[in-house]
Parts: C-alpha cells; sequence; structure tokens
C-alpha cells in the first residue's frame, strides 16, 4: 500500500481508543444486563466487534501487523433470541457439503449395496452413475455415519453447519416437507455451530508465520556461528617461544 493511502499513526492510536471505550462499555452493559438476552448487551457487543474490526485492519494498513483475536462479523451474528423460555419443540437444522474426489471408490461401495439390496436376481442399475450411487449411499446409511466414514466413500467434507431452533408447538406432520428450510426466524435459533476450512486456515496462517520467525531465528544463529569460525580461521596464532 502506498503512503498516499496509508492511515496515519493518529488514526491508528484513535482505533485503539476507541476499541478501549467499546470495551468498557461493553463490560457496563454485562453488569447491568437484566437477562440472557439483553438487548443493550446485544448492541455492545456489536460495537467493540466493529470497533475492533476497524482498529484492526488499520493497524495492519499502517505498520502491517496483525490483531491475536479474530473479529466475529457482525452482519452474521445472530439476533437476540426472542423464542420461547420454555421451547415444547425444536427444530434441527443441518446442512453438510461433499465433494465427490474418488468417484471409483463411491461406484465401488453402490454396487455393494445393490448387490444386497437386490440379491433375488433383479437388477436396479443405479450405482452406474455418480448420483444414482450417492441415492444408494445416503438411503442405506445415516448421515452422521456418512460423516464420520465420508473418506471410505471417496467424499471429501466441506463447510457444515448446525441450527437448534425453538417453536412453541411441533408442525403438522407433512406440513413443512415441500420447503424445509424455509421460513426460519433467526430471533428462534437457540445455537449455532459452523464448521469451515476458513478456521483451519486462519491457524495456518498463524502457524506459518510462527515458524517463519523460528527459522529466522535459527538462520541468524547459524549466521553468528559462521562469522565466529570465520574469525577464528582469520586469527594466526603465533607458536609460543620456547626461550620465553
Amino acid at each position: 500500500m502506498s503512503d498516499a493511502v496509508q492511515p496515519t499513526a493518529a488514526e491508528v492510536r484513535a482505533a485503539a481508543e476507541a476499541v478501549k471505550t467499546a470495551l468498557d462499555r461493553h463490560l457496563a452493559a454485562v453488569e447491568r444486563r437484566s437477562g440472557e438476552d439483553d438487548p443493550a448487551v446485544y448492541e455492545a457487543f456489536n460495537q467493540l466487534a466493529a470497533a475492533a474490526e476497524v482498529y484492526d485492519e488499520l493497524l495492519y494498513d499502517r505498520y502491517d501487523e496483525v490483531t491475536p483475536f479474530e473479529i466475529p462479523g457482525t452482519d452474521d451474528a445472530l439476533p437476540p433470541y426472542t423464542g420461547p423460555e420454555e421451547p415444547n419443540a425444536v427444530s434441527v437444522l443441518i446442512r453438510r457439503d461433499y465433494v465427490v474426489v474418488e468417484p471409483q471408490r463411491l461406484l465401488a461401495h453402490a454396487e455393494r449395496i445393490e448387490a444386497a439390496d437386490y440379491d433375488d436376481g433383479s437388477d436396479a442399475d443405479a450405482s452406474g452413475t455418480v448420483h444414482g450411487a450417492l441415492g444408494l449411499l445416503f438411503g442405506e446409511f445415516e448421515p452422521d455415519e456418512i460423516g464420520s466414514r465420508h473418506k471410505e466413500f471417496g467424499l471429501e467434507e466441506g463447510d457444515s453447519t448446525l441450527w437448534v431452533t425453538a417453536s412453541d408447538e411441533q408442525p403438522e406432520p407433512g406440513e413443512w416437507l415441500e420447503a424445509p428450510f424455509e421460513g426460519v426466524d433467526p430471533q428462534r435459533v437457540v445455537c449455532r455451530f459452523d464448521v469451515s476450512t476458513v478456521f483451519d486456515e486462519d491457524l495456518d496462517d498463524v502457524d506459518e508465520a510462527e515458524d517463519g520467525d523460528e527459522e529466522a531465528d535459527d538462520s541468524d544463529d547459524g549466521d553468528l556461528e559462521d562469522e565466529l569460525d570465520r574469525d577464528l580461521d582469520e586469527d594466526e596464532l603465533e607458536p609460543l617461544d620456547a626461550d620465553r
């Protein structure tokens, strides 16, 4: 980044002060909260996250340094929970992504499933295509078992998410089957769990930076040792005079 667009040191300092102020406000809101879903705490949390994100960006632009903590995205944060205090029913919404990395392995498993299911001599021939093999696989095994054995089936895990939502009563049978993931009220999400390789990449970046620092230190030590060796080689050690 050129000097013309770099933030000034004063701007970075002001952003740091804004984080300190937002941190104090968040703590005060937590200390005064009226319940688990106090909107004042939620607002203070978002203000703290926004201030910390600005500071993190300015710090990097000015000094090429980062903060040691990850700033949660305020746009993706769940709104305050407004569902029932004691839910009578819950819905669990799950999405798991996979990549078919070994189609032949997947097809081989599907063929074995098909052979066992159609041992009467009939031939459904559903295992000849990848989409047919996937249908057999997910029809035979529970999603959790596929999740734990995905490599065995020639699959590679992608991102996944699990949402638990609360409701006053259980829906009528068949009520939501045509559109199972529509109409989710974010304010009734009890909890959410996300798994993504992006989190692993962030950790890898930190590890690589630490490894780079260690290698630099080792290199400096090696240079010092080489310098000492050269000094010893260049010194002329005079022989002792027996008459002295």
